[in-house]
């Protein structure tokens, strides 16, 4: 922009106009609105910038006008419009610039502009919605402190009886340069003593403090408060105490710049953990724990600590530069730190405590961190640590590693950072979560690690059994040279897979096994393995199922799991997550509910210690991150709205009278069952009477669905597209696929809980290879997470899952690496139904995954009140019917 050629003209009616060519788009987009709108943003948001003379002249009108705006007695509603200062205005009037139109300038037609800068800046606050505060703020930050008082406090070096000084100001406007004008507060007595309104409001902020701050009162009452003072070191640590009050009550309080987060700095007390590497590595690994006293990071000799612990709690000169201290929280927190070190030198700190140490994370409670002063210490990493977590947290400076010379493919440059990583973890013992999203090449980078020099087994990979013929094809591509056995009925007789024993994995780098064969296969539990690998790891999010405990049983000297959605449902995901990866990290299931429940009641950032703790364990990235990956083509997400069918309306009213009986006979346990399944109901209507009827007449007239998909399908079938359809009812397959059949006057595929582990692997490859293929039906369940199905450029979700993380894995079927072509998701939803509500709720499922690490909180449908519950499922009629 350069706003220096654009020029302004004034009209015979009063209309001021904007040559908008080399204008900023704020303010030609200003004076399109018209006149005031426009001298309200050149006098708001225009300060400090260089201007040619005819912009300066009117800028000068409108920042008058914000000057008396923000002297205005703070009201509630639209501010009331300001005196117009006619003295300013005279001068505006008498010392036009040149410019077009001068010759019309007066001071009347200056007083119909202000009219209009007030009438511009009331429209635009009710179009804002916010504060005029909040308003003038977003413009330039320097209005919040025109017509305010400010309180100073300085240094004086000279006068070590008396080394502060107190000065009280306000701002009378802004200069040029858009800085504010600050002119001693005595002076107001006599620029204001002809309006005794505007200094009342000009002081009121001081009275308001002064009630609640004894000190100033008395500053007030003796008129000190109007000259400036030199101060004890007493006198400006009682403001200091008291900056929340003055601050409260609209005062402004200035400080030494120096001085960080406007307080004098603090000698601390430092805790330094992991100064050397461990003699063991692992989660239970002791570091040292060292303790001093600090002050702006360097450590205080023992004489200079003695010497402030003798010292009165205040203001004290150390080094040469004023410190505060307080003796007796100084004095408990160096005790506590003592003890503490004294108990790491006897028994050692494991290095989960010290990972909970440095992220301030209090999940045990009774813990150090539960215990310490956080505003007198500070945990820091010691040398090794500090080099070790660098590694983890950016592991893209980590040294390069290589895969065996057999290794048979190039990995890209995320991978080979994630590669790094697992064999960093590795080394040290530790567990990783391996979270990149959906399609970056999780399992090649495993078989990267696997196939490094010096990593080879015997090694655990627990797998759903659906993608074991995946793993199985990949190590076959990639890794020819791994010695695999497949501890599966699909891959060895019944018999033998019963007979096998800790001695058959002597030599062999990998065993690969169904979640279901690590509950039965207890053998399993007798070996110790070099790594436990979890793929899909989210199956393991619920800590009390079979699965889940058979998996944290296994012994292990490193786990990794691999999962796009560390959080599906709830934080208690993570919890069960980091309890197979790093037992005892985030403490018991009980301590983590406690510690959570606290977080969640913090204001900003409430997760930002959790994330803190694990992060370096977590590894994500995003195939829409184009510092990640540049080739992937983009994926459009679109809902495809569906009406009703007559019949499909008469259902579903029928089912809201219903659940509204049942409801009011039920409770508890039986309520919950109650809704869950009148909730299947919906969705079963949604998708086709006949699903909730049963019966075999799929008509494609009863269905809104039925007839939308038909819409779609033939398009993708016009341009020889292949299509992937997903849906959770697996009695809904055989239908959709003879209509889809119809359309495409070709067969698809068809995949659920029922085909064969055995016969997947080779309906994927058919999908693929073969161009004849247009559609693969495929319930969510089964086939929603693994698959590489990128030969279709769209996804159909039929029915939702009502879970984002689920559909986004199975979006991921065909949005992955491999794909070439744009893809597009069309998630179908029934006007005016439970889908359409439940649709716009899903969003905020993604709210808590997206503050811890990019998971989601869940909709706990089933505890709404009666009320709420009906109203979710009630039916918008004139929605649902239209077309």
């Amino acid at each position: 922009m350069n706003i220096q050629k654009s020029s302004l003209h004034l009209t015979p009616r009063g209309h001021l106009h904007l040559d908008a060519a080399d204008a900023s788009q704020g303010l030609a987009r200003a004076f399109a609105r018209g006149t005031g709108h426009g001298l309200l943003w050149l006098g708001s948001a225009e300060v400090g910038r260089a201007l040619p003379a005819a912009l300066s002249y009117w800028r000068s009108l409108g920042s008058h006008y914000v000057t008396a705006l923000c002297c205005l007695p703070a009201a509630a509603g639209p501010p009331p419009m300001p005196q117009p200062p006619t003295t300013v205005l005279k001068s505006l009037a008498d010392a036009p610039p040149e410019m077009m139109g001068a010759e019309y300038l007066g001071l009347e037609l200056l007083e119909q502009l202000w009219d209009s800068l007030h009438e511009a800046l009331t429209h635009e606050l009710a179009e804002a919605g916010v504060s005029l505060q909040a308003f003038l703020k977003a413009r330039d930050p320097a209005w919040n402190t025109v017509g305010r008082v400010h309180v100073h406090l300085a240094e004086n070096r000279k006068d070590p009886e008396l080394p502060f000084a107190f000065l009280a100001t306000y701002t009378s406007g802004l200069s040029q340069s858009g800085q504010p004008r600050h002119l001693p507060l005595g002076r107001a007595l006599r620029e204001h003593a002809d309006d005794r309104e505007r200094l009342l409001s000009l002081l009121l902020p001081v009275q308001r403090a002064a009630a609640d701050c004894g000190w100033l009162k008395g500053m007030v009452d003796k008129g000190e408060i109007f000259h400036p003072m030199r101060w004890t070191s007493r006198q400006a640590l009682r403001l200091l105490g008291d900056v929340p009050v003055l601050e409260a009550a609209g005062v402004v309080v200035r400080v030494p710049a120096r001085w960080k987060a406007r307080r004098p700095p603090r000698p601390v007390v430092t805790a330094s953990v992991g100064g050397k590497p461990p003699s063991t590595l692992g989660s239970d690994a002791l570091l040292k724990f060292d303790v001093s006293v600090t002050l702006d990071g360097e450590p205080l000799t023992a004489e200079e600590v003695r010497a402030i612990l003798a010292e009165t709690s205040g203001l004290a000169m150390l080094r040469g530069q004023w410190v505060e201290l307080d003796r007796k929280r100084l004095t408990e927190t160096l005790e506590t730190f003592q003890e503490a070190a004294a108990l790491a030198r006897r028994g050692g700190l494991s290095f989960g405590e010290a990972m909970r140490l440095l992220a301030r994370a209090d999940v045990r409670a009774g813990e150090l961190t539960d215990s310490v002063d956080p505003d007198w210490s500070q945990v820091v990493a010691g040398p090794w640590l500090a080099q070790t977590l660098a590694g983890l947290r950016s592991p893209s400076g980590l040294a390069e590693l290589s895969p065996s010379p057999d290794f048979q493919a190039t990995l890209r440059p995320y991978q080979q950072v994630g590669l790094r990583w697992l064999h960093l973890l590795s080394q040290l013992g530790l567990g990783a979560c391996l979270a990149d999203d959906m399609g970056l090449g999780k399992t090649i980078q495993v078989l990267a690690l696997l196939s490094a020099p010096g990593e080879r087994g015997p090694n655990l990979l627990g797998a759903p059994a659906s993608l074991m013929s995946n793993w199985v094809s990949e190590i076959e591509r990639f890794a020819p040279t791994l010695r695999v056995i497949v501890a599966h009925t699909s891959a060895m007789p019944a018999a033998e897979l019963k007979a096998m024993a800790p001695a058959d994995v002597e030599g062999v780098d990998l065993v690969i096994v169904s979640y279901g064969g690590l509950r039965t296969q207890k053998w399993l539990k007798e070996v110790t393995w070099r790594r436990v690998i979890l793929d899909e790891a989210q199956a393991i999010k619920n800590p009390r199922s079979s699965q889940t405990r058979a998996a944290k049983a296994l012994s292990a000297h490193m786990r990794i799991a691999l999962t796009g959605t560390p959080v599906e449902n709830s934080l208690g995901d993570l919890w069960s997550l980091f309890d197979f990866l790093n037992p005892g990290l985030l403490g018991s299931a009980a301590d983590f509910t406690r510690y959570t429940r606290k977080l969640a009641k913090r204001a900003g950032n409430p997760y930002g210690p959790l994330r803190r703790l694990v992060q370096p364990y977590l590894l994500r990235r995003l195939k829409t991150d184009r510092s990640v990956i540049t080739d992937l083509p983009d994926k459009t997400e679109m809902t495809a709205w569906c009406p009703l069918s007559r019949k499909q309306a008469t259902l579903y009213t029928k089912a809201v009278r219903e659940l509204s009986d049942q409801l009011s006979d039920t409770d508890g346990i039986q309520r919950r069952g109650v809704v869950l399944a009148a909730l299947m109901r919906f969705k079963q209507i949604c998708n086709h009477p006949t699903q909730w009827l049963g019966g075999s007449d799929w008509a494609e007239a009863d269905s809104g669905k039925w007839g939308r998909l038909r819409e779609l399908t033939e398009t993708i079938a016009a341009r020889q597209e292949k299509v992937l359809v997903f849906t959770q009812f697996r009695t809904v397959i055989p239908p959709l696929a003879a209509f889809m059949e119809q359309v495409f006057g070709r067969p698809g595929l068809v995949l659920h809980g029922g085909t064969p582990v055995g016969k997947r692997r080779a309906l994927v490859t058919q999908f693929q290879e073969d161009e004849s293929v247009p559609f693969f039906i495929l319930s969510l369940k089964a086939g929603g997470s693994g698959l590489n199905l990128t030969a279709a450029s769209h996804v159909i979700h039929f029915d939702r899952w009502w879970n984002p993380a689920v559909e986004n894995q199975a979006t991921d079927r065909a949005f992955r690496i491999g794909q070439t072509r744009n893809v597009l998701v069309h998630k179908f939803v029934c006007r005016g139904t439970v889908e359409e509500k439940i649709d716009t709720l899903i969003s905020s499922k993604r709210e808590l995954a997206d503050q811890l690490l990019t998971g989601s909180g869940e909709i706990k449908l089933t505890e709404l009140r009666d009320d709420e519950l009906l109203q979710l499922v009630s039916l918008d009629l004139r929605a649902a019917m239209k077309e």
